[in-house]
């Protein structure tokens, strides 16, 4: 089973209960002010899936407001988009920029570093959401004002895929294991991005800019989907997506790194996601390692050291027995 951590407001007695969800809420997701006509008794309940990097989580309400001020952003952001698909109920989500409807089947973006209100109108609403650091789905400030609060669907395409993988996810876990959590967050990022990317090329007569965006991230989850491909290179990536080699490489020097970097990087991380495992213990650590990319044991190590300051030998054992 994930890890996962679950609060019921019976659980907590009538007068607390309110508060508790709010204090709640501002540590699994980020501080914001709340107001309810049900806080006197407050029912709610959560359930909150580790996926690593990724956090899930399910929750079901009564009627509330949620408010992230500028101040409270001030106070504490931690840069994260967050995604709700609406199970049950109605409400509308209110940016400087835009002005939302939600109803069930609606998949609900939001930023954790705009400002925003959102109402929740129906008792009780119920969401299945997920929040993923922007650090992984890097966006300018414009283009995520194109994501937040844009309106899409989960009956169809895209969002009906990130909407059925959140739904089976949450339904049951039992058939999960801890170290699964990464995977699944992986798998969710992957989704997130693709979501995005469609988002940003629906609209008519966008600029280049946002097109590029679109494209930079539709790239980030094909090389994630493909990095067990030991031919994955610049040029089978610039083919695939019918661009020139030197043209995917000016997208990723406008992230500040190479594409060779960047496919490194998320093999490391993966080989070390790996070694930390302990349902892969037995298998040898160039086998892992050949499988993320890196035939030769000699520059793995090299490389893994230079980047965590541990041998994957060493990081291993730490991991997995606590001593080297």
């Amino acid at each position: 089973m994930l890890d996962e951590m679950v609060f019921r407001s019976e659980d907590v007695p009538a007068s607390d209960r309110f508060d508790y969800w709010v204090d709640l809420l501002g540590r699994t997701h980020a501080p914001m002010e709340l107001r309810s006509d049900c806080a006197d008794d407050f029912q709610a309940s959560q359930r909150v899936l580790d996926l690593g990097a990724v956090t899930v989580w399910s929750a079901t309400f009564q009627p509330l407001v949620f408010r992230r001020t500028p101040e409270l952003i001030r106070q504490s952001d931690p840069e994260a988009y967050h995604l709700s698909l609406i199970v049950r109920g109605a409400g509308v989500g209110v940016w400087r920029h835009r002005e939302t409807e939600y109803k069930p089947n609606d998949l609900f973006i939001n930023s954790s570093s705009l400002p925003n209100d959102v109402h929740s109108t129906s008792d009780p609403a119920q969401t299945v959401a997920l929040e993923v650091p922007k650090a992984l789905l890097p966006l300018p400030r414009d283009t995520a004002g194109r994501i937040v609060g844009a309106p899409v669907s989960a009956r169809d395409g895209m969002g009906a895929l990130l909407a059925r993988v959140l739904t089976q996810l949450t339904a049951d876990t039992t058939t999960f294991h801890p170290c699964d959590g990464p995977r699944l967050g992986a798998v969710l990022t992957d989704l997130v991005a693709a979501l995005f990317a469609h988002i940003l090329e629906a609209g008519p007569c966008l600029p280049p800019e946002t097109h590029r965006r679109a494209l930079a991230l539709r790239i980030q989850a094909f090389i994630r989907e493909h990095l067990h491909d030991p031919h994955l290179t610049p040029s089978s990536i610039a083919a695939e997506h019918h661009i020139s080699t030197s043209y995917l490489h000016r997208l990723f020097r406008d992230e500040d790194t190479t594409v060779a970097a960047w496919i490194r990087r998320l093999r490391l991380e993966a080989a070390r996601r790996d070694l930390t495992d302990p349902a892969l213990h037995a298998i040898p650590i160039h086998a892992i390692a050949t499988r993320w990319g890196f035939p030769r044991a000699a520059d793995f190590s090299r490389t893994f050291r230079a980047a965590y300051g541990t041998t994957p030998r060493g990081h291993r054992h730490q991991s997995l027995y606590g001593h080297e």
